[in-house]
């Protein structure tokens, strides 16, 4: 093997191309000759350089798969706005979840519920006639009387607020009632009195 053609296979050596014959001739004239040898070392050398300046100004090729796989993958969508205000103001929320949990039980209980219910002092003085609760004339109820799902009939006296619910109210001209005569027959009217009534409950406790 000759210098000149010594020169043309040391490219290809250092790329890994050669073969082993190739390669083992390319050797033994390196030993042989020192001109190629010290050629060969300052090519090999500037292949360093040249690979050292490569690898700190483009990025290899596994950062650019990481690059590639962190762009397809889908980015976390910005948290909606009332998530925000939820954590934000806790207790309002509460509040707000209590409520509606209050309006969908109460309007079930409105739309399943038919009974007739009575509250209030003196009930064995009120006569219940089917759906229909009467105060007869000469009686006297001490207090507060409610009435659900019924009609009441007054002809006698009330001391407190008569409340009839999802029912009719007839007095007479001889009732006497005190307090406020109030006559609920809407879903939305009883759940408000369902929920002040409650908390009338709970601060009396």
């Amino acid at each position: 093997m000759d210098c000149k053609q010594a020169a043309t296979l040391m490219h290809d050596y250092l790329d890994e191309d050669l073969s082993q014959t190739e390669a083992r001739e390319l050797k033994a004239h390196l030993d042989a000759c020192p001109s190629c040898m010290q050629r060969f070392k300052q090519l090999e050398q500037t292949e360093l350089m040249l690979f050292a300046a490569v690898k700190t100004s483009v990025p290899s090729a596994s950062d650019t798969l990481v690059e590639q796989i962190m762009r397809k993958i889908p980015k976390q969508r910005k948290q909606q706005a009332w998530l925000k205000w939820i954590r934000r103001h806790p207790a309002l929320t509460a509040a707000a979840l209590f409520l509606v949990v209050m309006v969908f039980s109460t309007l079930s209980v409105w739309k399943a519920n038919d009974q007739l219910i009575v509250k209030g002092p003196n009930l064995d003085q009120v006569k219940i006639e089917g759906h229909t609760v009467i105060v007869p004339e000469g009686t006297t109820i001490a207090g507060d009387l409610t009435v659900e799902n019924g009609n009441t009939q007054v002809y006698g006296e009330v001391q407190g607020n008569l409340t009839v619910i999802d029912g009719a109210l007839y007095q007479a001209s001889t009732a006497k009632i005190a307090g406020d005569a109030k006559i609920i027959d809407q879903a939305l009217d009883w759940i408000w009195y369902r929920i002040t009534n409650t908390f009338s409950e709970v601060a009396y406790r």
